[in-house]
C-alpha cells in the first residue's frame, strides 16, 4: 500500500520544480501552469469522499487496483503531451484524471492497512503510513529536480515502474475484500465534486478576474452553496456518501479543522518556495530541490516524535506543539526571505517543516481512529477531502496574494527608474505573471526604454519578488496560529470508539485468508445507530 500511495503524494509537489521547463517548452500561460498544479489537487479534493465510499462498497483491494491503473495511465498521457495549442488543455485534463486515480487509491489503501493491524498496533502503523506519505510529498521536489535535468516528461513516466511494483505486491498479498451491502449515493458524489470544483475555480481565477469581479464571487459563493446543499442532502439519506454523524465527536472535528489550516501551508509551501528559490535566489531546479530538503529534514524528525507522543499522550500534545513550532518557523522564515541566502534560511525552513511533521500523522491518525462503526474508508474520505481542498484553496489564494504584491513592488521599482506609470504597470504585470507562473524571468519584458530599464532593474525585481513572498509565508504562519487555537479545544485522550463497537484488539485473520462476514456487512444501519 505504501508503494501504491507513494505516487500520489510525490505528484502533489513534483510538478513545481519542473514548471519552468514545462512553461518554456509548451508555452503555457501563468494561469494555465497554476491549473496544471491545481487540477490534481482539485480533483483529489472533489473525489476523495467518493473513493472512500467505493472502497467500503466494493472492497478496498479492487479499488486500489482500479485507482492505480487510472493514475498510471494518466501519468503516461501527461508525459506524452503534444506541443501546440492543445498542450495546456491536454495537461490539465490528464492531471485531473491523475487526481481521480489518487482519490480512489488512497482511502482504499488506508482501509487495507487498518484492516490488517489490530487496534493496539494501529497507532504506530498509521503514524508510519501518514508520516511516510507526508515525507514523500517533501521528496517530490528533489526527485523532480533530478528528473528534470534529463526531461521534464520523466516526472510523469517515473510512476510506471512504481505502479507495476505496487500492482504485483497487491496481487501477491492476496488481500481480502470486505464489502458493505449498501447503495452508492451518486447525487451526493456529484454535489460535493461540483461544490469543491466551482469554489476552488473562483479562488484560483481571482488573480485573473479580480476580487471585485462578479464571476469570482459567483464561483466562490455558488460552490460553497452547493457544499451546504450537499451537507443538508446527506442528512436525509439512509446510505449517505459521508456519514456526518462522525462530526458529533468533538475530537474528530478538531482534528479536521487543524488539518485544514495546516494544509493551507503544507502543499503550497513547496510550490512557492521552489519558485522563490529559482527567481530570487537564482537557483537551478536541483538547487531549489535541495533548498526544500531542509524542510523535509525537519518534517522527518518531528513526525517520528509526533508518532511516539501520539501513542503515549494522544493527539492533543503533538498538535499543540506542531502548530506553535510551525507558526514560529514560517514567521521567522518569512523574515529571512529578503536576505537572499539559503545558508541564512535553513534553520527556519527546518523549523517550519518540523511544525508540520508534529501535526500531520497525529491529527490524521486520531481522526481515523474515531471512525464510526470502523468505516475507515468513509472517514478517510472526509479527512483527505478536507486536506486536499485546503491545499487547493491555499494555492489559489496565496497565488493571488503573490501576484498582486509582486506587481505592486515591480511598478514601484520601474517608476523609480524613470519608466512612465502606464508602461510600468503593463511591464510589471508581465513580470509578475512570468514569476508566479514560472516563466522566463531572465528575459526583459517590453521594448525600448522600458526593456532597458527592466533589464537594469532585474536585481531589484528579484528583491521585489522576495518581499512579495514574505506576505505569503506570513499568511502560512497565521494559518498555523489559527490551527493552534483549535488544537487547544481538543479533548485529549485516544480515539478508539471502534473498541466500543466491538472491535477485537487481537490480530485479524491473515490477509491471505478469506475474511469472515462482519456484523457491519449484514446490519449496517443497526451498527451505525449503535455507533
Amino acid at each position: 500500500m505504501l508503494f501504491a500511495v507513494s505516487m500520489t503524494f510525490i505528484d502533489q509537489t513534483i510538478v513545481s520544480i519542473a514548471a519552468p521547463d514545462i512553461v518554456n517548452e509548451l508555452g503555457l500561460s501563468a494561469s494555465g501552469m497554476q491549473w496544471v498544479v491545481n487540477a490534481y489537487l482539485v480533483s483529489l479534493a472533489a473525489f476523495f469522499a467518493l473513493g472512500g465510499r467505493l472502497a467500503d462498497l466494493y472492497g478496498p483491494r479492487r479499488i486500489v487496483i482500479i485507482g492505480t491503473l487510472v493514475f498510471v495511465v494518466s501519468s503516461v498521457l501527461c508525459g506524452c503531451v503534444p506541443q501546440g495549442d492543445a498542450a495546456q488543455s491536454w495537461l490539465i485534463i490528464f492531471r485531473a484524471t491523475q487526481g481521480l486515480g489518487a482519490a480512489l487509491l488512497f482511502p482504499a489503501a488506508l482501509a487495507v492497512v487498518v484492516a490488517v493491524f489490530p487496534l493496539d498496533r494501529r497507532g504506530r502503523a498509521l503514524a508510519l503510513f501518514f508520516g511516510l506519505s507526508g515525507a514523500l510529498t517533501a521528496i517530490g521536489p528533489l526527485l523532480g529536480g533530478w528528473l528534470t535535468s534529463w526531461t521534464w516528461r520523466a516526472i510523469f513516466w517515473v510512476n510506471v515502474p512504481v505502479a507495476v511494483v505496487a500492482l504485483v505486491l497487491t496481487t501477491i498479498a492476496r488481500i481480502a475484500d470486505r464489502r458493505r451491502r449498501e447503495s452508492l449515493d451518486t447525487v451526493g458524489a456529484a454535489l460535493i465534486a461540483v461544490g469543491m470544483g466551482v469554489s476552488v475555480l473562483g479562488f484560483q481565477q481571482a488573480a485573473t478576474w479580480g476580487w471585485d469581479s462578479a464571476a469570482t464571487w459567483a464561483c466562490i459563493a455558488g460552490g460553497l452553496a452547493v457544499l451546504v446543499l450537499f451537507w443538508r442532502y446527506e442528512h436525509g439519506r439512509r446510505h449517505p456518501l459521508v456519514n456526518l454523524a462522525v462530526f458529533r465527536d468533538k475530537a474528530f472535528t478538531v482534528d479536521t479543522l487543524v488539518l485544514f489550516f495546516a494544509m493551507l501551508a503544507f502543499v503550497p509551501v513547496f510550490f512557492f518556495a521552489s519558485v522563490y528559490a529559482q527567481v530570487s535566489l537564482s537557483a537551478s531546479a536541483n538547487q531549489a530541490a535541495l533548498y526544500l530538503l531542509y524542510f523535509f529534514a525537519g518534517f522527518a524528525i518531528a513526525s517520528q516524535w509526533g508518532g511516539r507522543m501520539l501513542d503515549k499522550q494522544g493527539a492533543r500534545a503533538p498538535m499543540k506543539i506542531g502548530t506553535i513550532v510551525g507558526a514560529v518557523g514560517f514567521a521567522l522564515w518569512a523574515g529571512k526571505l529578503t536576505d537572499l541566502s539559503m545558508h541564512d534560511q535553513w534553520p527556519y525552513v527546518a523549523l517550519a517543516g518540523a511544525g508540520i511533521g508534529f501535526i500531520l500523522a497525529p491529527a490524521s491518525t486520531d481522526a481515523v481512529n474515531r471512525a464510526i462503526g470502523a468505516s475507515y474508508g468513509e472517514v478517510t474520505g472526509i479527512t483527505q477531502t478536507v486536506r486536499n481542498y485546503a491545499a487547493s484553496v491555499g494555492l489559489a489564494v496565496l497565488g493571488t496574494i503573490l501576484t498582486h504584491r509582486t506587481t505592486e513592488n515591480v511598478v514601484s521599482t520601474l517608476t523609480s527608474q524613470g519608466v512612465p506609470s502606464d508602461t510600468a504597470n503593463g511591464v510589471a504585470k508581465d513580470i509578475a505573471e512570468a514569476m508566479t507562473g514560472n516563466g522566463d524571468t531572465h528575459r526583459p519584458t517590453g521594448s525600448g526604454t522600458a526593456a532597458t530599464a527592466t533589464r537594469d532593474a532585474m536585481s531589484s525585481v528579484r528583491m521585489d519578488f522576495a518581499q512579495a513572498n514574505q506576505w505569503v509565508f506570513y499568511a502560512m504562519a497565521i494559518a498555523l496560529g489559527i490551527a493552534f487555537l483549535f488544537a487547544l479545544r481538543h479533548p485529549g485522550g485516544a480515539g478508539t470508539p471502534a473498541t466500543a463497537a466491538g472491535e477485537r484488539q487481537t490480530a485479524p485473520p491473515s490477509p491471505a485468508a478469506p475474511a469472515p462476514p462482519s456484523q457491519e456487512e449484514h446490519r449496517p444501519d443497526e451498527h451505525r445507530s449503535r455507533a
